[in-house]
């Protein structure tokens, strides 16, 4: 008897616990704010002590100077090394003028030997007052950088990162708890996603694979009426349909995510891949091939790139003009970035429905269809493996109908 096998088990939960008592006194808690607030009034009260300080002591030695008389006198006459005092005898009105120019002169020269001071005093303490600062703020934000590179590791599908911040219960730290909590809610969803693409794909495909082998073992029989062969021939068909449908779905979840693994891929190399896997339908169609390539290598994953390229070039074949139809497919660098480009004849496009067709399950005026074209997920699939490149496609109508699709991506 087949014993079923047992569900897989959740990621274990974290060791840590993002949440925090709640303290008894809240406003005492050290907040950033009130650390930031401490610490540059703190700055700015010790940058004005210690100017007011050195400005008393100038004024101080300034007054000191300017308290002794810069003159003497001389048996009756006055002499100053200072003013120009003229050493003969003089009127007691001229003798008392030229005193208080002297002392005036003295007090003027005190004053501009202080204010000259001061002034370097202030910038001394100014590019101390910056540079200490500095070091406070990157002290004070050093945890935000560490917050920084472990999302940029989280960006690059490393979602094992956790920060795990340690230090005074402020904003900083709830924020750090809080996106390791974030963290841990995308891995266990990430997981499960994984999950999921694994067991459906065997799920979905193993009966399909059995359908088609069943259809075509009966199909295979000369001898089976001729009702029943057609049938064989309307499920195989719409078997294979769903096929398509399950590995364009997997396809599209698992090209939704960044890629890890990178290798050296050349697009000049997958277009053309791309192109021998179409040239006999687009023979059958009558529809002329160009090819422009030159070398335009990429870091990625050369499967799914591949896709990128089959998937147009096999929307230009099937979506083209009945007779003298045409697609074209270059390859090249510009601007420092790899672009493949796609054109083809077909039938006009609206420039306003051109953003509906990289919709899942979507056409040209239609949502959901039938169509022999196609399941609907080839623009779709396009656009996510160029995102998890790092790249993007854009489409625009081309004069007299088609389309121009434009991929580009990091070189």
């Amino acid at each position: 008897m087949a014993t079923t096998p047992a569900p897989p088990q959740a990621p274990p939960k974290p060791t840590w616990d993002p949440r925090r008592p709640q303290a008894p006194f809240p406003w005492l808690r050290p907040t950033i704010r009130i650390r930031l607030t401490l610490l540059y009034g703190g700055m700015f009260l010790i940058a004005g002590i210690l100017l007011l300080s050195i400005i008393y002591l100038l004024a101080a030695n300034a007054l000191n100077v300017g308290s002794d008389l810069p003159f003497k006198i001389v048996s009756g006459g006055v002499s100053s090394d200072i003013c120009q005092l003229r050493s003969d005898r003089l009127p007691a009105a001229e003798l008392n003028q030229a005193l208080n120019e002297c002392v005036n002169e003295q007090r003027r020269h005190a004053l501009d030997n202080l204010l000259s001071r001061s002034l370097l005093a202030l910038l001394g303490l100014a590019v101390i007052a910056f540079a200490f600062g500095y070091a406070m703020a990157g002290r004070v934000l050093s945890p935000l950088g560490r917050i920084l590179r472990t999302a940029r590791s989280v960006a690059g599908s490393d979602l094992s990162r956790r920060i795990e911040l340690d230090g005074p219960d402020d904003e900083l730290k709830e924020l750090a708890d809080t996106f390791d909590d974030m963290l841990e809610r995308l891995q266990r969803a990430f997981t499960a996603q994984q999950r999921f693409v694994g067991n459906a794909s065997h799920e979905l495909r193993t009966p399909l694979a059995i359908n088609r082998t069943l259809l075509e073992v009966h199909l295979s029989d000369p001898n089976a009426p001729v009702e029943l062969q057609q049938l064989g021939k309307t499920l195989l068909a719409t078997n294979e349909r769903s096929e398509q449908l399950v590995e364009g779905l997997l396809l599209l979840a698992r090209s939704d995510n960044q890629i890890v693994e990178r290798k050296p891929v050349d697009l000049a190399e997958v277009a053309g891949q791309a192109i021998d896997q179409v040239l006999s339908e687009a023979k059958a169609k009558g529809v002329e091939i160009r090819s422009t390539r030159q070398k335009a290598v990429v870091q990625g994953n050369g499967v799914l790139l591949e896709r990128i390229a089959l998937n147009l070039v096999q929307n230009a074949v099937r979506y083209n003009v009945p007779e003298g139809g045409w697609f074209e497919v270059t390859t090249e660098i510009q601007h420092g970035q790899a672009v493949l480009v796609v054109s083809n004849t077909g039938p006009v496009v609206p420039a306003y429905e051109v953003d509906n067709l990289f919709e899942p399950f979507r056409r040209l005026r239609t949502e959901r269809t039938g169509s022999d074209k196609g399941v609907g997920l080839g623009l779709s699939i396009v656009r996510s493996v160029a995102r998890a490149h790092g790249g993007h496609i854009a489409a625009q109508p081309r004069e007299g109908g088609g389309l121009v699709m434009r991929v580009t991506l990091p070189v």
